[in-house]
């Protein structure tokens, strides 16, 4: 009887927290938005998150994209984030099938050697990491950053799909060999695409890590023409000094945020999808 009547007062209490959760979500996105289509003058003589006055300042990322060399750094984060993907969910794929299938001396310590590192703070390492880049010559490069996101990226890659390569039969495995398959035939013609829905989670949200990502990139690239977005955005704002120029640099968050929103809308199933199914069958 209590559950009864209870049920309905839970539902509405889910309902109003997530509308609640919905707002705190939406309204900064909006604000930056409002932000990017004013001027110096609307943000000091009306109030922050007021409303844009007409006509509404498009032009602002027009001044961005080309005043701060910012489809440059666009195209630095493209490449470094497309690269570092394909990579980093290669190199995951083929260790995780290791790890899952195949059993040997050590590889218990190795697979919870992947979880350890998840688990340690990035800033932990980055100094002796930049004197080991330097030494190497891969400070201000491009190649640099990609062989940090590649090697960052793999733990998170191996925790998820060793889930999906310990259920998949055998049998298929075995049959495949029968027929004359190699170890590489078997793998990327039959496990690797069964193992899908894993792949599509460890890209998707290690192309979110990498796009947003800003130590590694301040810390080991100081050429301006290799620096990404998050790191061109901190420069921009620096450059501004005593005065602000608030609706470009609204402009510049946005420009950087919109990639990762139309990605996470589009690929937001198999991002919860896949990392569910994957923590079920690990």
């Amino acid at each position: 009887m209590k559950l009864g009547v209870m049920n309905p007062l839970w539902r509405w209490l889910a309902k109003i927290s997530l509308i609640v959760w919905t707002i705190c979500v939406v309204y900064p996105l909006v604000w930056t938005l409002f932000g990017a289509l004013k001027d110096n003058q609307q943000f000091f003589l009306n109030k922050p998150w007021s409303l844009p006055n007409f006509p509404l300042l498009w032009s602002n990322f027009s001044y961005v994209w080309d005043k701060y060399n910012f489809n440059s750094y666009f195209m630095n984060s493209v490449i470094v984030t497309a690269v570092s993907t394909v990579l980093g969910v290669l190199l995951a794929a083929t260790t995780a099938y290791i790890l899952a299938r195949y059993a040997f001396r050590g590889s218990g310590l190795l697979y919870y050697s992947y979880l350890f590192y998840m688990m340690i703070p990035p800033f932990l390492g980055i100094i002796p990491l930049f004197f080991l880049m330097d030494d190497l010559h891969l400070t201000n490069s491009l190649i640099g950053l990609i062989i940090i996101y590649t090697i960052t990226a793999v733990p998170f890659g191996v925790f998820v799909l060793v889930g999906f390569f310990r259920t998949l039969p055998k049998e298929l495995e075995e049959s495949a060999a029968m027929d004359g398959a190699s170890l590489y035939g078997i793998f990327f013609r039959i496990m690797l695409p069964l193992a899908r829905p894993g792949l599509y989670s460890v890209a998707i949200i290690t192309v979110l890590n990498i796009w947003n990502e800003y130590i590694y990139a301040l810390v080991i690239t100081n050429d301006p023409a290799k620096y990404t977005i998050p790191v061109a955005i901190a420069v921009m704002q620096a450059e501004m000094q005593y005065r602000t120029e608030w609706g470009p640099l609204f402009a510049a968050l946005l420009i950087s945020m919109v990639p990762v929103l139309i990605m996470y809308t589009i690929f937001q199933k198999q991002i919860t999808g896949g990392i569910t199914a994957g923590a079920l069958k690990g």
